[in-house]
């Protein structure tokens, strides 16, 4: 699928960001898949611009996080960086703008859903703001973070999503307990590429707490928290 210059109109205004060189936009949407199966019509693919717009995003989020939260120390930094900066989120704020439906994908990537894998997701929106980095440099690179994960950082500074349950739990869990949290799947739900996940933590062979997320790695860091306020009373 290609989008076609009306469709790099529509993305471009979700970005709020116009492309000179269209060249550039359509190789942050192309997957490798697409390029290895259309050499003659596809020069390359998002890698190399995915690369380089981690890096942007995380110093864009970093300058950020700075500027605006003087009494946080490095650790809450760091935490709240690594949780704005997580295929997750990435992924979400590239739903948002619909981003999949302008991907350029393989055959097997198409059939296999690959619109909606959120790895797939993640990885165009970082390439995106590499690709924007490339054209225009840092100021614009980090102008087009800020407008689309604006709402992601004063909801991550406002609430405790950025805290690591898990670590909480351990540490809780090993000096009450002396012993260290069980994470069991109990229930998979949904397509391979779009599946969710229901996780329980055992505690000294107690049940504290079930979570569900979008990985194993989300339903944990859920059932940890919950397990944390029943240990804490909260």
């Amino acid at each position: 699928m290609s989008p076609g210059e009306s469709g790099f109109k529509v993305l471009e205004h979700k970005l709020g960001y116009r492309f000179t060189d269209k060249g550039l936009l359509m190789e942050a949407l192309t997957h490798k898949s697409y390029h290895y199966e259309n050499r003659d019509s596809s020069e390359g693919f998002n890698e190399r611009l995915e690369f380089l717009g981690d890096s942007v995003l995380g110093l864009s989020v970093a300058g950020e996080l700075f500027g605006r939260l003087e009494s946080f120390d490095e650790s809450m930094m760091s935490k709240l960086k690594s949780y704005l900066v997580k295929g997750e989120v990435l992924s979400d704020v590239a739903l948002g703008l619909g981003l999949g439906d302008y991907l350029r994908l393989g055959r097997g990537e198409e059939d296999s859903g690959g619109r909606t894998k959120r790895s797939l997701l993640a990885n165009a929106m970082e390439a995106i703001i590499g690709a924007v980095y490339a054209e225009s440099g840092y100021d614009e690179a980090r102008a087009l973070v800020l407008r689309l994960f604006r709402g992601r950082l004063d909801e991550a500074i406002e609430t405790d999503l950025y805290k690591d349950y898990k670590s909480e739990l351990q540490e809780a869990s090993q000096e009450i307990h002396c012993v260290l949290p069980v994470y069991r799947v109990v229930e998979e739900e949904g397509p391979e590429h779009e599946k969710t996940f229901l996780v329980e933590v055992h505690v000294g062979g107690r049940l504290l707490g079930t979570g569900k997320g979008l990985n194993k790695k989300e339903a944990q860091q859920s059932a940890a928290r919950e397990a944390l306020g029943l240990i804490r009373g909260s």
